[in-house]
């Protein structure tokens, strides 16, 4: 396939033998927790997949903290080692946060000296508020959605190793930022950054967020597989807000089922999907690392670039 010519394409049973030792560092009842609506992960993709990715992972941070140490040596200063970044990208519903939340605990419980922490581009969007004066509620998830400016300082001062970083807190329960309260990263060694925009490359922009990452990844999956994820996490949603009047789909649950599915299916055709075609998936060549998902979220192929 050309668009992944500058990968080894490695098939999952492949894939699983590269780092056979260990098992998984986390339990059924932790796994069926982090899970997202609808996501389907089992014990044994962690093994298959997320061991032998830990353990890659771990050679781009050996090769990272070396050039951070070769670096003091040719200026005859100390340097301290700044956190390790890892990036991960994909359209809505395709499993990133699922992704995020298990990698990060591998990680924690792998290298148990080491802070692991976690963040999502969400909190990055402007106010609903605000995407209303700037008429770009139809287009939130899009890049001029997000405050980019505000994510580049906030990864610098991440880089920059910083304490008490706060970051905009985003509630999927009300569908926007939430007034007055932050999230904090702390001087981590690792940092998981998650989001459907954390490749892209935004107009007018002189440093950009994938700068910032030492190894990124990418979940993949054809399209008409994920508007099918999407459209089950949508039910699943109107089901957890049934008795919830403060979350935002409540309103959903109140429509004719029918009527409910029509205005997802418009939303996945008219937002999600293009934002997909035309700036999610573009970027997914810029990806150290792609886990391309079939039927029922099972991974089937690697990819990892070449160079």
């Amino acid at each position: 396939m050309e668009d992944f010519m500058n990968y080894y394409a490695i098939k999952r049973r492949d894939w699983r033998h590269f780092y056979k030792d260990g098992v998984p560092l986390i339990t059924e009842e932790e796994l069926q927790k982090i899970k997202g609506f609808n996501d389907r992960i089992s014990l044994q993709d962690v093994q298959d997949i997320y061991v032998p990715l830990t353990h890659l992972i771990h050679l781009y941070m050996k090769e990272f903290e070396s050039l951070q140490l070769s670096k003091g040596l040719f200026l005859h200063q100390y340097q301290t080692v700044p956190p390790f970044i890892v990036g991960i990208a994909g359209s809505v519903a395709v499993g990133k946060s699922t992704t995020a939340r298990l990698l990060q605990i591998i990680l924690q419980r792998t290298f148990k000296r080491r802070s692991v922490e976690l963040i999502t581009t969400d909190g990055f969007l402007y106010p609903n508020a605000e995407l209303k004066r700037r008429n770009l509620m139809e287009r939130k998830g899009f890049p001029e959605s997000y405050n980019m400016e505000l994510l580049v300082e906030f990864l610098n001062a991440v880089k920059s190793g910083q304490e008490d970083i706060k970051a905009p807190l985003y509630s999927h329960e009300v569908y926007d930022i939430v007034p007055g309260e932050f999230e904090y990263i702390n001087q981590p060694d690792i940092l998981i950054v998650e989001g459907i925009n954390t490749l892209q490359l935004p107009a007018n922009q002189q440093i950009y967020v994938s700068d910032f990452f030492d190894f990124s990844i990418f979940v993949d999956a054809d399209s008409v597989l994920i508007e099918k994820w999407y459209l089950d996490r949508f039910k699943a949603l109107l089901a957890y807000a049934k008795d919830k009047p403060e979350n935002y789909y409540h309103t959903f649950t109140k429509w004719p089922e029918e009527e409910a599915f029509a205005v997802a299916k418009q939303v996945w055709q008219d937002v999600n999907l293009k934002n997909l075609q035309e700036y999610i998936l573009p970027t997914r060549n810029r990806a150290d690392f792609i886990i391309h998902k079939t039927n029922h979220h099972m991974v089937d192929e690697i990819f990892l670039r070449k160079y």
